[in-house]
């Protein structure tokens, strides 16, 4: 099932994504997330109104999506926003009953998330330009950040010049910075000095750049508004065929590596946790489990009764 994030929604479903951006001031992301969402539950649903809808059509609706290739993680996913648009009904239009609740997704067989090895990423970050450009000192600062901070991409693409911005900002004095994660939480991450330096030489080149009027965005394009985070992803795609790594390299990959990399380094999981912004301890302990892979590796590859 393709969809389509740009059809025509329902009114309730407009109605809803006005208030999870008011209410819950829910970040530009997760909004278009939702809408997607949102699309296929009113694409499945036809002509019938959400409250019409019993959990045997969800289940219906939820093995459909199965059939179509869509992993028990990404129905988890869009479970979770069909349960929160009832949540909203029952409390807002009359709604009685949340069809969603107690529908699990197909079971998955459980990812690792997918890191680069330390020479990995040393070699994609110290790729040279092409062109010392403006875009270019962007570039870096934004996949030196990344590597730097462990930042999602949302958290990225929203940071601010201004100090205290709701958005997040980075503070070059102290060498830290600030970002607005996940359900509105605030964490602050050190930044290395390399990313410092990226970030010093980019304010040098942004300040060259025309800036639309009022843009405040810290990242921006040649036409001086804010990066969207598809055209963050082009341009590491870009970066990633120039360092001819030979890997398929997302910006999620980066924060992967920052927190194996630093867990290695480290042994700490809970200050990995503080510096990835995970609420719940479980959520990083999925880090162990790739130092453990690394351990094995090293294993193999130097212990004499080692399995060849």
């Amino acid at each position: 099932m393709i969809v389509d994030a740009d059809v025509a929604l329902p009114s309730w479903a407009e109605d809803y994504l006005v208030w999870l951006a008011t209410h819950r001031r829910a970040a530009a992301l997760t909004l278009e997330n939702y809408r997607r969402d949102l699309v296929r539950l009113a694409g499945l649903a036809g002509e019938r109104e959400p409250q019409a809808l019993a959990p045997a059509d969800i289940r219906r609706f939820v093995a459909r999506l199965h059939g179509q290739g869509l992993s028990g993680r990404s129905i988890a996913r869009i479970l979770s926003a069909w349960r929160g648009l009832y949540r909203w009904l029952i409390r807002n239009r009359g709604a009685h009953v949340n069809p969603v609740e107690g529908i699990r997704p197909p079971r998955s067989p459980a990812m690792l998330p997918k890191a680069l090895s330390q020479d990995q990423t040393k070699a994609l970050l110290d790729t040279e330009s092409t062109a010392e450009s403006a875009l270019e000192y962007r570039d870096r600062a934004m996949f030196e950040l990344f590597y730097s901070s462990g930042l999602r991409l949302a958290e990225l693409a929203w940071l601010d010049l201004d100090s205290g911005s709701r958005n997040g900002w980075v503070d070059f004095a102290e060498g830290m910075v600030t970002v607005h994660g996940k359900r509105d939480r605030v964490r602050t991450v050190p930044v290395g000095e390399p990313a410092l330096v990226a970030l010093t030489a980019w304010m040098e080149a942004r300040s060259q750049l025309s800036v639309a009027e009022g843009e405040r965005a810290l990242f921006i394009t040649r036409n001086g508004r804010r990066m969207s985070a598809g055209a963050i992803r082009g341009r590491l795609r870009r970066w990633t065929q120039a360092s001819g790594l030979g890997v398929h390299v997302h910006p999620h990959m980066f924060r992967h590596s920052f927190a194996s990399h630093l867990l290695q380094a480290s042994g700490d999981l809970r200050a990995v946790q503080e510096l990835l912004g995970h609420a719940s301890i479980r959520s990083t302990q999925v880090y162990t489990h790739l130092d453990f892979q690394h351990l094995a590796e090293v294993y193999d590859l130097a212990h004499p009764r080692a399995r060849k």
